[in-house]
C-alpha cells in the first residue's frame, strides 16, 4: 500500500508540471519618496489590485525606496501606502511589459499615523475560501497570557478551565503550529499553554479543512502561526511582566535582516504559579455513603527558553529556513486534598489529609528545516519541502502522605516515578501550481512518525517499606505512523469559486504494555474528500459552502490505561482498545461587509460515528473515568460573528454559537440515546481614550449541556485591560485582569442508578502588569512567559 501511495504521488507531481499556461508578465517599477523633503521611503507597501478590487500581489520598497513587482493580470491599478502618509492609487498608466512609474511622492498625514497604530494593535478576522484567519493584535487582556488564553478569544473556539480546546462546542480538534503537527500542541506535553500571546501572528480556524490538510480532527483544525520578523536592518524588543498569582518573566526578541539572510532569536526566563481549587462528591446510592474531596493544587514552574533560526535567500526563487528551539522547565506541584467519608446518615466517620509533593524536569526541543522553491512564471507557483523533529521529556517523582484528622483509617502512603518521552518526526512535500489567474492545482504528501513511552511505577508503604503496586505499574509504548497523499483543484473567478480535493491516508498504530505483554494493533486506510464553493453576489455580500470528511485518532492518554493517583477516589484511565471516530461536516456561510460593520453567519451540520466519550464506572466508592466508543452524534448549529466600528475610537465585536445535538448509542446494555443543546456568546469592546490610553472589556458565557451520563453547568466570566502607549508606540504599558469576578468554573454531574458524581474546579482571578520597549524598526511587543 505504501509503495502504491508513493508511486501515485510521484505521478501526480510529474503530471502537474505540464499544466502551466504561459502568460505575458508585466513588471512595474518605481521609487517612493516623501513629498516634503524628497527623501526615499523604505519599506513602503506597493500592491497590485484587479479592477474588481481583488488584491493580486505586492512588495515593499527597499532601503532606497525602489520597488519592482510583476503580474499577469490584464487590467489592474496600483495602490501605494506607508505608515503616517496618505495612500495613493495610480490608475492611469500605459500598459506594457514594463511600466516605470518613476518617482511617486506620498504626503505625510498625522491622523493616518494614529489610525494605523490602532489597527495594528487590534485583532481582526479575514475570511478565505476554506478558512478564517484571526490576526492577533496586542489585545490588552492577553498581557501575560499564553496561547490558550488567545484561543479563548478567537471566534468559534472555547477553552475549558482544564485546557480542553473545543471548536463550536465539539472536541476532536487538530492543533497545528505553523501548519505542522508539533509536540507543543500535544495533550501529553501540556506545552501549548507555554506559547505566549506575543509570539502569535495569527490563528487560522478551519471548520471544514480541504484535503490539503491532514485528516486528523473531526471538529476541524486550529493552526497557530508564530511570528518571525523579517524587517531589514536590526530590530528588537525587550519586555518584562509581573502578576498575581505569580506570573513573572523577562524576554528579548531580536531580528537581523540582510539582503540574503534573516536571523531571528527569542529568549526569556521566568516563574509562574497556577493555583487550582477542586471539589468532588462520590455518592454510593446503594448504601447512601459518600466520599467528599476538596483541596487546592498548584503548578509552580520555573523556565528558560531560546529560539534560533535563519532564512537563507539563495536567490529570488529559492529559500532555505532552519530553526531550532529549546526549553527547560522545572516544575513543583504541591497539593493538599481533604478526603472525608460519610455514612448513610450524613455523619462524618473518618477524614484524612492527602498531601502531594511532586517535582518534575521537562526538557523540550524541536527543529524545523524547510526548503521553498518559487518558479519564475508566478510567485505563487511553489514547491515546498519541510521536515520537523521534536522531543518532549518528563522525569517526575511524587510522594503522597496521608494524615488522619478524624478517626484513624487512611489509605497507605504512596510514591510514584514517571519516565516519559515523546519523539515526533514529520516529513511534508507540497506543490502549488496556479497555472492561470483562475485555476490552481495543489498536491503533496505527508509522512508522520509518533513514538511515545511512559514508564510509570507506583509504590505503597507497607510496614515501613515501599512495595511496588503491580496493578498500577507498567511501561506503556505507543507508536503511530501516518502516510497520506492529497490533490486539490480550485477555480476562483471574479464572483464564483470552487475547490475540490481528495486525500488518502494510511494509519498504523501499535500500543504495548511491556510488563504484561498486552498489545493492540490497528491498521486502516481511508479516503477523505472535500468540497468548497463561494459566490460573491456583490462587493458587500458573499456565500460559501463546504463539505469534508475527517477522523480523530485516539491519543496517548486516551489509550494509556495508567494515570496519576493524585486522588485515589477519582481516577482517569485510558482504553488501549479505543477506536478512531469519523465525522462528515457540512457548512454554509454568508458574509456581509459594510463600511463600518461586518457580519458573517454559518449553518452547519456534523455527523460523527464511533464517538469517543468518557464514561464513569463506580466500585468501592471510587469513580473511574475511561474513554469509550459510543454510538453516533448529529449536531446542527448556527454561528454568527460580527464587528462594528461606529466611530474611530470604538470597536465592538462578538460571536454567538448555538447547536442542537442528538446522541444514539449503547454501552454494556445501557442505552445512551438523548438530545440536548449548547450555546455560547462572546462580546468584546475596545475604546480609544485620551492621552494614548486604551480600554478593553470582554465578556463570555458558555451554557450548560447534557452528557451521556449527566450534565455540565454553564458559566460566565469577564476580562478587562488598560493600555498606555509611550513615544509613538515604541513603548507600551499594559494592565490586565482576567476573570474579574472569579466566575470561570468547571462543574459537572454524573447521574446513574447506583451512583452519582459531582466535580467542581476553579482557577480564580489573575492580575498582570507588563511593559515593553522596541528598538530598530521593530514594534513594542510583550513577551509574557515560557514559549517556543
Amino acid at each position: 500500500m505504501k509503495n502504491i501511495l508513493k508511486t501515485v504521488l510521484l505521478g501526480v507531481l510529474l503530471l502537474t508540471g505540464h499544466f502551466l499556461i504561459a502568460q505575458e508578465r508585466k513588471t512595474v517599477t518605481g521609487t517612493i519618496i516623501d513629498a516634503t523633503d524628497q527623501e526615499a521611503l523604505a519599506y513602503a507597501t506597493v500592491v497590485i489590485t484587479e479592477r474588481s478590487g481583488t488584491r493580486v500581489t505586492g512588495v515593499t520598497t527597499d532601503e532606497n525606496g525602489n520597488f519592482e513587482v510583476s503580474t499577469t493580470v490584464e487590467e489592474f491599478f496600483i495602490e501605494i501606502s506607508f505608515m503616517g502618509y496618505l495612500s495613493k492609487t495610480i490608475k492611469d498608466f500605459e500598459i506594457g511589459t514594463t511600466i516605470d512609474l518613476g518617482k511617486v511622492a506620498l504626503s505625510p498625514d498625522s491622523e493616518a499615523l494614529d489610525e494605523v497604530v490602532i489597527t495594528r494593535e487590534r485583532s481582526t478576522v479575514e475570511f478565505k475560501l476554506d478558512k478564517r484567519v484571526y490576526h492577533v493584535g496586542s489585545d490588552i487582556s492577553s498581557t501575560g497570557a499564553g496561547a490558550l488564553d488567545v484561543l479563548n478569544n478567537v471566534p468559534s473556539v472555547n477553552v475549558s478551565i482544564e485546557g480542553e480546546i473545543k471548536l463550536r462546542g465539539n472536541s476532536g480538534v487538530q492543533i497545528l503550529i505553523n501548519g505542522k503537527p508539533s509536540v507543543l500542541a500535544s495533550e501529553e506535553s501540556k506545552a501549548l499553554g507555554t506559547i505566549t500571546a506575543d509570539m502569535i501572528e495569527s490563528v487560522e480556524v478551519i471548520t471544514n479543512p480541504s484535503a490539503k490538510y491532514e485528516a486528523e480532527g473531526t471538529s476541524g483544525i486550529i493552526n497557530i502561526i508564530l511570528k518571525k520578523e523579517e524587517k531589514k536592518g536590526f530590530n528588537g524588543s525587550v519586555s518584562a511582566n509581573t502578576g498575581t498569582p505569580d506570573n513573572h518573566s523577562i524576554g528579548v526578541s531580536l531580528n537581523r535582516r540582510t539582503e540574503n539572510f534573516n536571523f531571528f532569536t527569542q529568549f526569556g526566563a521566568g516563574y509562574a504559579s497556577l493555583p487550582w481549587d477542586n471539589e468532588s462528591i462520590n455518592r454510593n446510592l446503594t448504601d447512601d455513603t459518600e466520599v467528599h474531596s476538596n483541596g487546592t493544587e498548584y503548578r509552580n514552574e520555573a523556565f528558560f527558553n531560546i529560539t534560533l533560526g535563519t532564512d537563507y535567500y539563495i536567490n529570488d526563487y529559492n529559500t532555505l529556513t532552519l530553526s531550532g528551539a529549546f526549553t527547560y522547565e522545572k516544575e513543583d506541584l504541591p497539593s493538599q486534598t481533604t478526603l472525608g467519608f460519610y455514612d448513610a446518615g450524613d455523619a462524618l466517620i473518618s477524614e484524612y489529609l492527602r498531601a502531594e509533593n511532586t517535582s518534575a524536569k521537562n526538557p523540550e526541543y524541536q527543529y524545523d528545516l524547510q526548503y521553498k522553491k518559487q518558479f519564475r512564471n508566478n510567485e505563487d507557483h511553489v514547491l515546498l519541502f519541510s521536515t520537523l523533529g521534536s522531543f518532549f521529556g518528563k522525569e517526575q517523582s511524587s510522594e503522597f502522605t496521608n494524615t488522619p484528622t478524624v478517626g484513624s483509617e487512611t489509605d497507605p502512603d504512596q510514591r510514584t516515578a514517571t519516565d516519559f518521552y515523546q519523539r515526533d518526526f514529520v516529513f511534508k512535500l507540497d506543490y502549488t501550481n496556479p497555472f492561470s489567474e483562475q485555476f490552481t492545482l495543489e498536491t503533496g504528501a505527508l509522512y508522520e512518525i509518533n513514538n511515545v513511552g511512559n514508564d510509570y511505577a507506583v509504590f505503597n508503604q507497607e510496614n515501613g517499606e515501599w512495595v511496588p503496586d503491580a496493578g498500577l505499574t507498567n511501561n506503556f509504548e505507543y507508536k503511530q505512523k501516518v502516510l497520506g497523499i492529497y490533490g486539490t483543484g480550485a477555480y476562483e473567478g471574479e464572483r464564483f469559486g470552487v475547490k475540490l480535493g481528495l486525500r488518502l491516508e494510511n494509519t498504523n498504530l501499535n500500543t504495548l504494555l511491556t510488563d504484561t505483554n498486552e498489545e493492540n494493533q490497528q491498521d486502516y486506510t481511508n479516503l477523505f474528500p472535500s468540497i468548497h464553493t463561494s459566490y460573491k453576489l456583490n462587493d458587500n455580500y458573499s456565500l460559501q459552502l463546504g463539505y469534508t470528511r475527517r477522523v480523530s485518532r485516539p491519543e496517548l492518554w486516551d489509550l494509556n490505561p495508567f494515570f496519576n493517583i493524585r486522588n485515589n477516589y477519582n481516577i482517569r484511565r485510558g482504553n488501549p482498545n479505543l477506536q478512531p471516530q469519523f465525522a462528515d461536516s457540512y457548512e454554509i456561510t454568508s458574509i456581509f461587509i459594510f463600511e463600518k460593520a461586518s457580519l458573517n453567519s454559518s449553518i452547519y451540520h456534523l455527523y460523527t460515528t464511533d464517538v469517543m466519550e468518557r464514561v464513569s464506572t463506580f466500585e468501592d466508592n471510587v469513580n473511574v473515568t475511561t474513554p469509550m466508543n459510543i454510538g453516533t452524534n448529529r449536531k446542527t448549529g448556527l454561528e454568527i460573528n460580527g464587528k462594528y466600528t461606529p466611530v474611530r475610537a470604538i470597536t465592538l465585536s462578538g460571536d454567538f454559537n448555538y447547536g442542537f445535538f442528538q446522541r444514539k448509542g449503547d454501552y454494556q446494555e445501557q442505552n445512551f440515546d438523548f438530545s440536548g443543546d449548547q450555546w455560547s456568546f462572546r462580546v468584546n469592546s475596545k475604546f480609544k481614550l485620551a492621552a494614548d490610553f486604551d480600554l478593553e472589556l470582554t465578556t463570555n458565557y458558555q451554557s450548560g449541556y447534557p452528557t451521556v451520563q449527566g450534565d455540565v453547568s454553564g458559566f460566565a466570566f469577564a476580562d478587562v485591560g488598560v493600555r498606555k502607549r509611550l513615544w509613538n508606540g515604541k513603548a507600551v504599558i499594559n494592565l490586565g485582569v482576567r476573570d474579574v469576578f472569579s466566575s470561570r468554573i468547571w462543574e459537572s454531574n454524573v447521574y446513574q442508578d447506583d451512583f452519582s458524581v459531582y466535580n467542581f474546579s476553579q482557577r480564580g482571578r489573575f492580575f498582570t502588569l507588563g511593559i515593553s520597549y522596541s528598538f530598530g524598526k521593530g514594534d513594542a511587543m510583550t513577551y509574557s512567559g515560557n514559549s517556543f
